[in-house]
């Protein structure tokens, strides 16, 4: 049985996940009204768009950059899409814009967890179970607490896995996988650079 859902709760949900309204109103009614479940629907979509586009060349796109704090921190990105036309329009600059913020304002160091050198991996690995064993944790514990500071790591160097500042219950990998849904193209973070007043560029 579809639930009946209201003309306000498709705008809620649209204002909160950029989605189109069809799309909304599907998520609602297979959600059953319940509008954290529908978001999460419309994730879920996102990821299995962006997981079928994942083979699509990006060589379209824009680059952007965000002057921060009176003009001592900056950043440049780059961010791709399939086509001119996606790449042309408010919504994706909107995105590159909000992704140079991001960069400004968290200092990612990597885009995903695989561009992190194995070589750095390894030492932090090392670290942790170093720390852990010194905390006197057995050596089986000590290797889960490792990795769950690993991750740790990678949420917080890596862009993608960063909780985006304006929304924190969004990763920026939920932010592109949302955009990639809405307009039925690949979007991906091909580079950045990020500048701070004084000291090597990151």
């Amino acid at each position: 049985m579809t639930v009946a859902v209201s003309t306000e709760q498709i705008k809620e949900l649209r204002e909160k996940t950029g989605a189109g309204m069809m799309d909304c109103k599907r998520a609602l009614e297979e959600a059953g009204g319940d509008m954290q479940k529908a978001i999460d629907v419309l994730r879920k979509k996102g990821a299995a768009t962006a997981a079928r586009r994942a083979d699509k060349e990006t060589n379209q796109g824009v680059v952007e950059a965000y002057i921060h704090a009176g003009g001592r921190i900056g950043a440049m990105v780059e961010l791709n899409c399939e086509t001119d036309f996606v790449a042309k329009t408010p919504d994706f600059k909107s995105l590159a814009h909000d992704i140079a913020m991001q960069i400004a304002a968290m200092t990612p160091r990597y885009i995903g967890r695989e561009h992190v050198e194995q070589s750095i991996v390894d030492k932090e690995v090392e670290i942790y179970k170093t720390q852990a064993k010194n905390e006197g944790k057995p050596v089986g514990i000590a290797e889960k607490m490792a990795q769950g500071r690993l991750d740790k790591f990678y949420q917080e160097t890596c862009l993608m896995e960063q909780s985006f500042i304006k929304d924190s219950g969004k990763t920026i990998k939920d932010l592109l996988d949302e955009a990639t849904a809405k307009v039925g193209e690949r979007i991906s973070i091909r580079r950045f650079i990020r500048y701070h007043l004084g000291e090597d560029a990151t």
